[in-house]
């Protein structure tokens, strides 16, 4: 089924490549800029969460964002083995900003406060994470007010900079992203495709994250994350209201240590998702909800509970 779905997902990112986009498109949902899934869960401290780099109705904006992503572990020694909760608090600065014709620049810079039960004492940690900047270049958006579909399509790649501490003390543990940073100089490559009608959207998008070794020898499993997310606007005045609905899956390669490959570090997993942004003049508040329908994370050593965030952006 995960299988059919991504097939799918893939072919909508390039049907409908040629057609020319309406004015009157253009203007009123240039705006929509679905989420780019970066999070970490079984390779390093989420910088994203799976939260998204743009906002849905602010094309070019400041804000700050709170996300949280809660986990259950197990070390899966004995069938009655005790599960512990880990909890993953992000609070980001983020923006994303024009910087010349069809090229957009986001940023995001996160502060993490992550916590853990284990089986002798509770332990958290807290700090700056890695800053990541990402580049988008819109590859063609149609044009003509006569178009029964509006088409846009976006690829672009990015850094994320190794400003979060990582600590090789905690590789060792049942959920190696209890980490802060991956300590490591890691590339992403970005596309997404917009088809619209009228007031409805189905937003595709693929990503792929490249991790390098760091300083300790240790190098996180890329990362490939796919999107599909359906949308809908409703504006009256001054204010503005946009649902959306969609699904979110990400697959993680294998770790490495010294070369070697480290056993239950790679997995899959898809969630349903579930948001709104409510908008008024330059601002506006948004809230999204993720929970998983299938995973299979660390040889089920990890069962992702929930994600959700709230976000406040004030329009550029």
């Amino acid at each position: 089924m995960k299988k059919i779905m991504f097939l799918l997902l893939f072919v909508l990112q390039f049907v409908h490549a040629t057609e020319k986009d309406s004015i009157h498109y253009r203007n009123r949902f240039a705006q929509y800029r679905f989420d780019f899934d970066d999070c970490d869960a079984c390779g390093c401290s989420a910088s994203g969460g799976s939260m998204g780099f743009s906002s849905m109705l602010n094309s070019n904006f400041i804000g700050i964002r709170y996300f949280n992503q809660q986990y259950k572990t197990t070390d899966g020694l004995y069938s009655n083995s005790p599960w512990y909760r880990e909890s993953y608090n992000t609070t980001q600065l983020w923006a994303r900003i024009p910087v010349y014709k069809n090229i957009q620049v986001s940023a995001l810079v996160p502060y993490h406060h992550n916590s853990r039960e284990t089986a002798t004492a509770d332990q958290s940690i807290s700090g700056l994470g890695d800053i990541t900047v990402l580049a988008m270049y819109r590859l063609f958006q149609t044009h003509r007010d006569s178009t029964f579909l509006a088409h846009t399509w976006q690829v672009g790649g990015g850094v994320k900079l190794p400003t979060g501490k990582y600590n090789t003390n905690n590789n060792g543990s049942v959920n190696p992203s209890f980490q802060l940073g991956t300590g490591s100089w890691d590339y992403l490559l970005a596309t997404e495709y917009i088809v619209r009608r009228k007031q409805f959207g189905l937003n595709t998008m693929l990503n792929y994250v490249i991790k390098t070794e760091n300083r300790k020898w240790y190098r996180f499993g890329n990362q490939f994350n796919y999107a599909g997310t359906f949308f809908w606007l409703y504006e009256k005045g001054s204010y503005s209201f946009a649902p959306q609905l969609g699904l979110a899956g990400e697959v993680y390669a294998s770790n490495h240590q010294y070369t070697k490959l480290v056993r239950d570090t790679s997995g899959d997993i898809v969630f349903g998702k579930l948001g709104f942004e409510l908008g008024r003049n330059n601002w506006s508040f948004g809230a999204n909800a993720m929970l998983p329908m299938s995973q299979n994370l660390t040889g089920g050593k990890v069962d992702a509970q929930s994600r959700w965030s709230v976000n406040l952006n004030y329009s550029l």
